[in-house]
């Protein structure tokens, strides 16, 4: 519960008191998703950062939608082998979903097609209009970030 009335905030304010509430200076604690899918807040996070720019904030998300593309071939990046789709949201919204396979209990890459039903909880990232998405996907914590994440998709849950 929030020190503040909510009609103190509105729109960009909210996004600035759920992100300094998200900082809680430097703690992973504040880093929980959701228990539940939550589009409409992962919408609305989206909106604010697009309207602020990048703030080197990640915040956590619990997401439900439909896999729109798969990058077939998996990739290997300095922290390791990952594999990345993308989803929609909403209607005309989509989002990439990034899967640090070394670390997820998975079979081999791909384990997600087009069309497929998906729920995904994990970090959003904003680097830019162009460079976002959702990681850490997987069961693990960190040092920066507390929040286990997920990938479920036909019934199956990778972690």
């Amino acid at each position: 519960m929030s020190i503040f009335p909510s009609s103190v905030f509105s729109g960009r304010g909210m996004l600035v008191a759920g992100l300094l509430g998200a900082l809680s200076i430097g703690t992973a604690q504040a880093q929980i998703a959701p228990a539940q899918c939550d589009n409409q807040k992962f919408l609305s996070d989206q909106a604010g950062f697009a309207q602020t720019g990048p703030t080197r904030v990640d915040l956590p998300e619990h997401v439900c939608g439909q896999v729109v593309s798969v990058t077939q071939r998996s990739r290997r990046t300095r922290s390791g082998v990952h594999g990345y789709f993308v989803m929609q949201v909403a209607p005309g919204r989509q989002i990439r979903i990034v899967s640090d396979l070394d670390r997820m209990q998975a079979p081999g890459w791909p384990w997600v097609k087009p069309g497929d039903p998906v729920e995904v909880v994990g970090r959003y990232y904003f680097d830019s209009p162009r460079s976002q998405g959702i990681d850490w996907t997987h069961h693990g914590t960190g040092r920066h970030w507390a929040s286990p994440g997920y990938v479920q998709v036909n019934g199956s849950r990778y972690e």
